[in-house]
């Protein structure tokens, strides 16, 4: 309410009160709407942005800046534009002309720009001082027809001077150069195409106006970067086609070569669009530096004028493939372009799919022709009309002649011309214009000739407007010379690939040590680290580990193996051996629940490792054989456990008291033996256990004394030649032919395996081995050694054995594993040094743990 004093003031009438909330909605949707319609968005027709289309146009109209032109300073060309079309500032449409002008930023350039216009490198353009710019040779296509009331006009900012709402271009400049932008509340990201891939779009259009979009990825194949570069993966390039949106995976175009010096380098001759090669590099060599990426000795880049080169040296053990994936995971050599089409349909953002944009593009063209047509015919008939004038004139020139002198004026002589024969006002005004040489009768036959040249076209002209077919025949046409002229080869690769990084991509195959402790401890060590001692060695600090802890379990795997993890409750869980966290031999290694998702009171008691889970012949012909400490065992196909879930499954139903002991992979035809701690085994052939499914409990295997638990179970496939080695946990050990044992039914309690005294202590491994193997053991206090099965002689079922390792007083073996035989000579030095090392080729993983072969790589000796 006003007060008395204002109303006394005179101010009634004068105020107007406003809700601030209504004022600050309609002033934010007005600079909003302004933002999109007149700044950051594209327009669907000629693809450009107000700027461009202002700086084009001025370049064009204003400046006569064509292709066949000489070049103008940059800063005339930007004031021009700034004082009649765009009053927004030096920098904005000096920046936009630049990007106009680079071959990197556009697929086809609109701009000839001479100086420096920067670089891929992130360098800055030379002041607009320096630089000269005039329009590229396909600009002039862009503009043709500007002039013939192709497209419609409005007043500048300060309506003095008309400007073209749209160009009349006759290239698709949205599809085949991009755009991007940030309006408020929306942005575009459209990627650049190849312009004959395109064209062909737009004429498969124009045949069939109903062709789905899906029928038009024929033509527009995918994106094509001016960078160049690879297309890695096809489904999200095809959903930004079909849909708008999607996500463009692009890579770098790398070689492998290899220097003078023999050393592998990686060679990058092309790198994603938008990426900036100098900060590339940069987080490249950080990262180098950081020790975030192994294997790489320097980077350099050789690019100059011919092209871009960088090359990438590695260091002599590194894996180019390895590195490569790695660089591409962690390095801008990999990035996504987040297609986003959002353009200006009729003044309203839409989101567009390929087969909108096309036709948009073709309905303007279509339109551009079409009035075209009628400023020609229009045009057309004003000359016809003179030119008939001209005629009548010339078959009566001495009366019209006689007219002209006796006439006081030229209107006096428009008049009598116009009553005595017929002529408009246009026509009579030509007349009295003609010149001289008009009389001749060469001119009369120029006249005859354009007025028949004129009938024709005036007809085919009436006949292409009242023809919507001949139009867009004519659209079809225009486009295929525009693709004769300016078309050329895509740039951009595609690899009809997966989009997601294959992690084993980053991981090189080789051969690791898994060891798991007492308490839950996983770690993977090259398998290399560990050395081979003769029969009776002390052995070499194997792993660090809590005085209450020992190393329970080691196993041989390579890095692109599947692990199976069981545990004693009789779960299964998945991991591939890359993510199992790695650790020195000395190191402690990481608490297993940190890596899967096991119960707190749970352990991992068994594993497996196969090459591949998704091979149908292999998991439906394999089976996995589980034992448990009270002798139950149970058989199931592989095929159950081919599905990884991350929170596991149930393998086995575990009764009370009772706890999985080993599980193992079989080809169904396996002899089966477990033994007990109190010294007796079983033999009995798998064929005779029947495979259940993966929820059930499993079957008796051997039958127990009061007391005695089992402490391993082994599969041994037929023809494999293998022996059985016992081991008891005071170190005495040995190898019985398999025969010596013979085939009882299952559920038996089986028959001596090794004679049991104070001396040996209670059986504690029982392992499937040859002289291709070596025995791994790891003992309580963490101490492992290394010794070769053919060291250890063959002995009685009966029999106590030969001592195998030479405990200390208290300590007691943990741990016992098969592993690969090193080579003679190499096993000699190392015993020789007491610190040979060996990579051995870890076991196939159709054959399980027991079979392997060896290949030994000469390394320097331990100190």
């Amino acid at each position: 309410m006003l007060t008395e004093e204002e109303k006394n003031a005179g101010l009634v009438g004068r105020i107007i009160p406003i809700n601030i909330e209504e004022q600050m909605k309609t002033a934010y949707i007005d600079y909003s709407m302004s933002v999109i319609v007149s700044r950051a968005l594209p327009d669907v027709r000629d693809g450009l942005k107000p700027v461009h289309r202002r700086i084009l146009y001025d370049m064009s109209a204003e400046l006569n800046l064509y292709s066949d032109r000489p070049t103008r300073k940059s800063a005339r060309i930007v004031g021009d534009v700034l004082g009649k079309f765009h009053p927004h500032g030096d920098v904005s449409v000096y920046d936009a002309m630049v990007r106009l002008a680079q071959d990197w930023s556009m697929r086809y350039p609109l701009v000839d720009g001479q100086g420096n216009f920067g670089s891929m490198d992130g360098d800055s353009p030379a002041a607009m001082r320096y630089t000269e710019a005039r329009m590229k040779k396909i600009t002039d296509e862009v503009m043709a027809d500007i002039d013939k009331e192709t497209v419609d006009w409005t007043l500048n900012f300060d309506d003095t001077i008309p400007e073209p709402t749209v160009l009349p271009t006759k290239i698709p400049l949205l599809l085949v150069n991009g755009a991007s932008g940030i309006a408020v509340g929306m942005a575009t990201n459209m990627a650049p195409h190849n312009l004959g891939e395109v064209v062909d779009a737009c004429c498969a259009y124009v045949d069939n106006p109903d062709i789905e979009c899906e029928e038009l990825l024929k033509y527009v194949k995918a994106p094509d970067f001016p960078t160049g570069g690879i297309i890695y993966g096809y489904e999200g390039v095809r959903e930004a086609l079909l849909t708008g949106r999607g996500r463009v995976v692009m890579r770098a175009r790398t070689e492998i070569e290899h220097t003078a010096s023999g050393r592998e380098c990686i060679v990058i001759t092309e790198i994603p669009y938008m990426v900036n090669k100098a900060e590339m590099i940069k987080k490249i060599a950080d990262m180098i530096n950081e020790k975030k990426i192994e294997g790489i000795s320097y980077i350099n880049d050789e690019s100059d004028r011919n092209g871009l080169r960088i090359i990438v040296i590695l260091k002599h053990d590194a894996v180019a493939s390895v590195v490569l994936n790695t660089l591409y995971k962690n390095t801008p050599l990999q990035t996504v372009f987040p297609v986003n089409n959002i353009a200006l349909v009729n003044g309203r953002p839409q989101l567009l799919n390929l087969r909108d944009l096309v036709k948009h593009f073709v309905n303007h063209r279509h339109d551009v022709v079409v009035r075209r047509t009628r400023f020609e015919l229009r045009k057309a008939e004003e000359r016809l009309h003179i030119v008939l004038g001209l005629l009548i004139a010339q078959d009566n020139i001495d009366e019209i002649v006689h007219i002209i002198r006796s006439s006081q004026t030229p209107d006096a002589a428009k008049q009598t011309m116009i009553q005595r024969f017929g002529l408009s006002d246009i026509q009579a005004s030509a007349i009295i214009e003609m010149r001289l040489r008009a009389l001749t009768g060469l001119e009369h036959g120029k006249l005859v000739a354009e007025r028949d040249e004129l009938e024709k076209q005036i007809a085919h002209l009436k006949e292409v407007l009242a023809n919507v077919g001949m139009q867009l025949e004519i659209v079809k046409q225009e486009l295929l010379e525009v693709k004769e002229k300016y078309g050329d080869e895509r740039r951009t690769e595609i690899v009809y690939a997966s989009e997601e990084f294959n992690p084993e991509d980053f991981y090189a195959d080789d051969d690791m040590v898994i060891t798991i402790s007492h308490m839950g401890y996983i770690k993977r060590t090259p398998l290399a680290e560990y050395r081979t001692q003769n029969r009776g060695g002390v052995g070499a600090k194997g792993s660090a580990t809590r005085d209450e802890d020992f190393i329970e379990h080691i196993y041989t795997a390579t890095m692109h193996n599947t692990m199976l993890f069981f545990t004693e409750k009789g779960r299964c869980y998945w991991l591939k051996v890359y993510e199992i966290p790695e650790g020195t031999r000395s190191s402690k290694g990481r608490a297993i629940q940190n890596v899967i998702q096991i119960e707190p009171d749970d352990k991992v008691r068994a594993y497996i490792h196969v090459k591949r889970l998704d091979d149908a012949d292999y998991v439906n012909s394999h089976y996995i054989v589980m034992c448990t400490k009270e002798g139950v065992i149970k058989k199931t196909l592989l095929e159950a456990y081919s599905r990884p879930r991350q929170n596991g499954v149930n393998a086995i139903v575990i009764r009370e008291g009772d706890q999985l002991l080993e599980a193992k992979l079989t080809s169904g035809s396996a002899e089966i033996m477990i033994a007990a701690r109190g010294g007796k085994a079983i033999r009995f052939n798998e064929t005779t256990v029947r495979p259940i499914g993966r929820v059930g409990a499993g079957v008796r295997g051997i039958s127990l004394e009061e007391g005695d638990k089992v402490v391993g179970m082994i599969c041994i496939e037929p023809d494999s030649k293998q022996d059985v080695l016992v081991l008891s946990e005071n170190g005495y050990g040995k190898r019985t032919d398999l025969e010596e044992y013979r085939i009882t039914n299952r559920g038996g309690k089986g028959v001596k395996t090794i004679n049991i005294t104070e001396k040996t202590g209670d059986l504690i491994s029982i392992q499937a081995v040859t002289d291709d193997n070596d025995l791994m053991i790891i003992n309580r206090s963490g101490l492992t050694i290394r010794t070769a099965v053919s060291q250890i002689r063959m002995a009685g079922r009966a029999t106590q054995g030969v001592r195998i390792i030479n405990l200390r007083e208290g300590d007691a073996i943990a741990s016992v594993m098969a592993v690969p035989h090193a080579d003679e000579e190499e096993t000699s030095a190392a015993t020789d040094e007491t610190a040979g090392q060996t990579a051995v080729e870890a076991p196939d993983a159709e054959n399980g743990a027991q079979d392997a072969t060896t290949e030994t790589t000469e390394t320097t000796p331990e100190k």
